[in-house]
């Protein structure tokens, strides 16, 4: 048909590239709310993650492989998300060492209890081998992030002995934001913020 192309589509006024990108949209948001539910399972259905965004099954299959391909978006998605926010954080705090630390703990702090769903993926929700690995990962990514914002902040050269320190921070607060979604840590949001900040601070002036 003429003006009308396998690439773009029109259907109801909207492209269908975008009609893809928003349907891919709607199965990322539903693997959020299955595997971020208060009683998520490990691993997602592709029957159940349709039914949940309320897509037929074939759409699935135009965006992703298989369920395992789903859970890393998903995982992604949520990483990149809180990456995003506390990086454009960092970038808008005052230049003073209390005030760029405590943007960085209050931002993904006030992210994981806005949504519950990020924290108990990222942090505290049950894992199979694939989250298990993501979880890995995202660790060792926002520890270069760390390594990257104390080398900048700092003046300092790169080197074993940052990244060690940015390991430990990431791993150290990770372990309270865990205990503090599993409600083994007991302590009100604000408080949270400051003490993480200020463990954070004796870390680093130890360097």
């Amino acid at each position: 048909m003429v003006g009308m192309t396998s690439s773009a589509r029109v259907y109801a006024g909207v492209e269908g590239d975008r009609r893809r990108a928003e349907r891919r949209a709607q199965l990322i948001d539903a693997g959020l709310d299955l595997l971020g539910a208060p009683d998520g399972e490990p691993a997602l259905s592709v029957r159940g993650v349709c039914k949940h965004a309320g897509l037929a099954t074939r759409y699935f299959y135009e965006s992703f492989t298989d369920r395992d391909a789903l859970t890393v978006a998903v995982y992604d998605h949520a990483v990149e998300r809180i990456a995003a926010t506390t990086l454009r954080a960092i970038a808008e705090a005052p230049q003073a060492e209390r005030a760029v630390v405590r943007a960085a703990v209050a931002t993904i702090v006030r992210e994981i209890s806005g949504d519950p769903r990020l924290g108990r993926l990222l942090f505290s929700g049950p894992v199979n081998s694939v989250l298990a690995h993501k979880r890995l990962e995202s660790a060792r990514m926002f520890a270069g992030l760390t390594t990257a914002q104390a080398v900048d902040f700092y003046d300092l050269p790169a080197g074993p002995d940052v990244d060690l320190v940015a390991h430990f921070v990431v791993g150290g607060f990770a372990q309270i934001l865990t205990a503090w979604l599993d409600e083994v840590l007991e302590i009100d949001p604000d408080a949270l913020v400051e003490r993480c900040t200020d463990l954070m601070l004796a870390v680093a002036a130890a360097r």
